[in-house]
């Protein structure tokens, strides 16, 4: 099936599961997932129910579309994510994406589980995410276009809505919340990155180090979506530390940092 065949496929799946209408998109990250359990009358159409849709290989990603309510307003969140590590391809990663577009959703919020490179940071900050380095150079868009979602050379200058980012700001101050800002980089894994090429991502401007949200975000922005995007700092990068790093230790921290990420997702669903 190709993309368009398969999110026609998603699409009817979930209106064939609930009635509700999605205004926001919400994508969690590894060990960030059980926010789902908070939505209001949720309904959970996994991956598998849907014919050809990619399933997902990693532990802390469930792999489903969860349809509900939050703070009032209609969630189409991803229990899990694709990676393209796993064998997907920047278009396959992207799917769920396109399927909250053909859904009418415009405003996208991205999470994801993240290595800290500036070394300001510790386990558990939250880091509002101000731009992105596509160091993967997994590109949604390469390939013929699918002018129905967006144009062919998409702007990137303003990925992660600046004005929604303003509007944040101040609501997590007012909440005691306390909140980084930075520029998070892919980077294609599934092996953790070198001492060496974390020193590098630190020289070009890099704050946080994963492996996910950018293809995610490409084709939110190229569908003309506002875009919010949020890490949680679950470890320091390779070299800071004399330790290992571990997918185990990532999603303990995050379900540590679960507070307060539940916290800012609440307000940015409330800006979104």
């Amino acid at each position: 099936m190709n993309t368009r065949q398969l999110v026609n496929a998603a699409c009817a799946a979930i209106r064939a599961q609930s009635p509700l209408q999605p205004e926001l998109g919400l994508i969690l990250g590894s060990g960030l997932g059980d926010f789902c359990d908070s939505l209001e009358e949720r309904t959970e159409i996994p991956f598998s129910a849907v014919p050809g849709f990619p399933l997902p290989t990693v532990d802390g990603h469930r792999g489903a579309f969860v349809l509900g309510r939050s703070r009032g307003r209609t969630v189409l969140a991803l229990r899990g994510r694709l990676h393209c590590y796993e064998g997907n391809t920047p278009q396959q990663a992207a799917l769920p994406v396109r399927v909250m577009a053909a859904l009418g959703i415009k405003t996208l919020i991205l999470t994801n589980a993240a290595g800290g490179i500036n070394l300001d940071y510790r386990p558990g900050d939250l880091m509002l995410l101000a731009d992105h380095i596509n160091f993967a150079g997994a590109n949604p868009l390469t390939g013929p276009n699918l002018e129905e979602f967006g144009p062919r050379f998409p702007d990137m200058g303003d990925i992660y809505t600046r004005s929604l980012r303003e509007k944040l700001r101040p609501l997590a101050a007012q909440a005691g919340l306390p909140l980084r800002e930075g520029v998070y980089i892919m980077y294609g894994g599934p092996s953790y990155e070198t001492p060496a090429e974390i020193r590098f991502f630190r020289t070009i401007g890099a704050d946080a180090a994963g492996m996910s949200t950018v293809p995610e975000a490409i084709a939110a922005r190229h569908s003309g979506m506002q875009v919010m995007g949020v890490s949680c700092i679950t470890n320091m990068a390779a070299g800071i530390l004399p330790q290992p790093l571990s997918h185990d230790e990532v999603v303990a921290a995050a379900a540590q940092a679960k507070g307060n990420f539940t916290r800012l997702l609440e307000l940015m669903i409330d800006i979104g």
